[in-house]
C-alpha cells in the first residue's frame, strides 16, 4: 500500500502574503500622508481652529515666521487712556517649528520594515522586499519622529491703549484679532468690552 509522502516546502500561506501586502500598502500610504504627498482637509477639529487663526493672521497682513522674539515693545505717541495695561489684539500668527530627528525613529522603522519585508516572497523577491521594507520603514519612522517633535505656537500682537505694542508667544490661540485684553507681566487675558 502506497501512502502519499508530503514534503514540507518553504511556502508561505496565502493569507500571510495578503497580510504582508496590506501592511506594506498601509505603510506606503502612511509615508505619503506624513510627507505631505496626499491632499488633506482642514474642515474639522483642531485643523479648523488652526485654519481660522491662520486666516486671521493672513487678513491682518501678518506672515508666518519661524522665529520672533517672545516679547518686543515699540513705543508710539502716548494717548490718554484709562487703563495703561489694556489693549486690543492686532494680529494672531501661526508659527510652526518642525521637529528634530535623532535617528531613533529611522532605526526602529527600518528594523520593523525589514522584518515585514522579509516575510514576503522567496529568493531574490524576498531580498528585494526586505530592502524595500527597510528603506520604507526608515523613511516612515524618521518622518513620524519629526512630526511628533514638531510644535505650533501663536504670535499674538497687542496694541496697548497707551500706544505701545507688545508681542506674545503662546501655546494656544485663545484670542482673535479685535479682542480686548489686559496685559499682566508676560501674559495677557481677555476682558469684556
Amino acid at each position: 500500500m502506497n501512502t502519499p509522502v508530503y514534503t514540507a516546502k518553504n511556502k508561505m500561506h496565502p493569507i500571510m502574503i495578503i497580510a504582508a501586502i496590506a501592511i506594506i500598502l498601509v505603510s506606503v500610504a502612511g509615508v505619503a500622508a506624513l510627507m505631505g504627498w496626499l491632499p488633506t482637509s482642514n474642515a474639522s477639529g483642531a485643523n479648523a481652529t488652526n485654519a481660522s487663526v491662520a486666516a486671521a493672521a493672513h487678513s491682518s497682513g501678518q506672515a508666518k515666521s519661524a522665529s520672533v522674539p517672545s516679547h518686543t515693545s515699540t513705543t508710539a505717541p502716548a494717548a490718554v487712556a484709562k487703563c495703561t495695561n489694556c489693549g486690543t489684539v492686532e494680529s494672531v500668527a501661526v508659527v510652526e517649528t518642525s521637529g528634530q530627528s535623532n535617528g531613533t525613529g529611522a532605526v526602529i522603522g527600518g528594523v520593523l520594515g525589514g522584518v515585514l519585508g522579509n516575510q514576503v516572497g522567496g529568493g531574490r523577491g524576498k531580498d528585494v522586499a526586505t530592502v524595500a521594507g527597510v528603506v520604507g520603514g526608515a523613511l516612515a519612522g524618521n518622518s513620524i519622529e519629526k512630526n511628533r517633535n514638531s510644535t505650533t505656537r501663536y504670535q499674538v500682537r497687542v496694541r496697548l491703549d497707551d500706544g505701545n505694542s507688545r508681542t506674545f508667544s503662546v501655546n494656544s490661540a485663545s484670542v482673535q484679532s479685535g479682542d480686548r485684553v489686559r496685559v499682566d507681566g508676560d501674559s495677557f487675558y481677555r476682558i469684556d468690552r
